[in-house]
């Protein structure tokens, strides 16, 4: 074997999770030769995309506790490493090398340049300041463990380069041949379905409306006791926004059982059909001559999405305050609390798609996200069955798992024999 394919760990996947490991065990063990295997032609992709190409780092919430709440497969086993490295200690190792994070309304936090670019060139410039080296277009087909401690990991790539090294990390992401790769090895694969997809929805109330919003509706899954509140964006295939991405997070199995077949629930101003009741009975005496369909009473209900939801209830547009009848307002009431449509289908949110599901957490060692298989094999990022819903959580697992495994790594490589 050539000395230049040895190194002391080698992570596979240059992805977020992947650059914070390499980098901290650089860090941590200095002088160790840490190489990070990416299979296309540029790393930090994912990076590059978030956000709508801003980055959303992380998510403003500092105490652990609460933070694990946003995982719905995770959640328990990140209480510890959140413990240890949280969304503080990020925006922190970020400021530490030039760059600011932002928070706005939503907990999101973004660079201060609203530029994925600059996180992108903060991790590649601190990766070669700590002598980590980046190759690309090599993509890993066979990994063999040591067949003795403190042996050496074998892998070899599709380019027929054959890497040897004392640590192995796995930072891939949602790939079923990886996945395939460390079952042989004898990991459990919790089965991979969708994570943050849309909802289609075919329907004439919403046709039309496409780019229109609610900035907090409640959407249910009827049937089931999954719900969730936040944005709603009307789209030409049906919903989005991070409501509906919430809900199918939470739900990631049970819709995937469905088929994607649903019907759900939509309460547009969180409220109950009998206060939007009581409220138009007020409109009846305050506003009596005024035109219902004329003037949407709500102010965080889009007109035309109004005007819409009065017509789907057989309401005319010269039909006055004062003349609408009991039965009318509240159907209409009932449309703005508990409007049902037919989920048929799904779409991948591209620039945030997750996948629930990956190697079974009971299987690794959250001190140090290694292997409690095989010593010296390491994870982090959507390799594991750890998930969180849309907001910067994800990353925020990534950061928090190539930080603890790096951390471990290079402090093994200081007593490796």
């Amino acid at each position: 074997m050539s000395e230049k394919n040895a190194c002391d760990f080698l992570i596979l996947g240059g992805g977020a999770a992947g650059f914070f490991a390499a980098i901290r065990a650089a860090e941590t063990c200095l002088g160790a030769k840490v190489v990070i295997l990416e299979k296309g032609r540029d790393v930090l992709q994912k990076v590059k995309v978030s956000g709508g190409g801003r980055c959303n780092v992380t998510h403003a919430c500092f105490d652990p506790r609460e933070l694990v709440k946003s995982y719905p497969r995770g959640s328990k086993a990140l209480h510890g490493p959140f413990s240890r490295f949280q969304p503080g200690d990020t925006i922190g190792w970020f400021e530490q090398r030039g760059v600011k994070l932002k928070i706005e309304e939503d907990g999101r936090m973004f660079p201060v340049t609203d530029s994925s670019q600059t996180i992108i060139n903060c991790l590649n410039q601190a990766a070669s300041k700590a002598g980590v080296q980046v190759l690309m277009g090599e993509n890993a087909v066979s990994v063999t463990p040591p067949k003795a401690p403190n042996g050496t990991w074998l892998v070899a790539s599709q380019n027929s380069s054959v890497f040897q090294t004392k640590k192995i990390m796995f930072a891939t992401g949602s790939s079923t041949r990886i996945w395939e790769m460390l079952r042989e090895l004898g990991h459990n694969i919790v089965p991979p379905v969708p994570s943050l997809f849309t909802f289609n929805i075919k329907d004439a109330r919403i046709a039309g409306l496409m780019g229109l919003s609610v900035p907090s509706a409640t959407v249910q899954v009827l049937g089931e006791k999954l719900k969730a509140t936040g944005p709603l964006l009307i789209t030409h295939w049906g919903m989005s926004g991070p409501g509906i991405l919430r809900l199918s997070a939470w739900g990631a199995r049970i819709l995937a059982e469905k088929n994607y077949k649903f019907d759900v629930e939509i309460n547009w101003l969180n409220s109950t059909v009998e206060e939007m009741v009581d409220e138009m009975n007020d409109l009846k005496l305050t506003s009596p001559k005024k035109f219902v369909a004329a003037q949407c009473p709500f102010p965080t209900l889009p007109r035309r999405l109004w005007e819409s939801l009065v017509a789907a209830c057989g309401i005319a547009t010269d039909l006055r305050w004062a003349d609408i009848s009991k039965e009318k307002l509240r159907k209409l009431a009932t449309e703005l609390a508990a409007g049902r449509y037919q989920v048929n289908g799904k779409s991948t949110f591209k620039e945030e798609f997750v996948t629930a599901g990956g190697v079974d957490l009971d299987e690794v060692n959250f001190k140090t996200f290694e292997s409690k298989i095989h010593p010296g094999l390491y994870f982090a990022g959507e390799v594991l069955d750890i998930d969180g819903i849309t907001g910067g959580f994800n990353f925020q697992a990534a950061w928090t798992g190539g930080w603890l495994a790096g951390m471990a790594a290079g402090e093994a490589l200081q007593d490796f024999g």
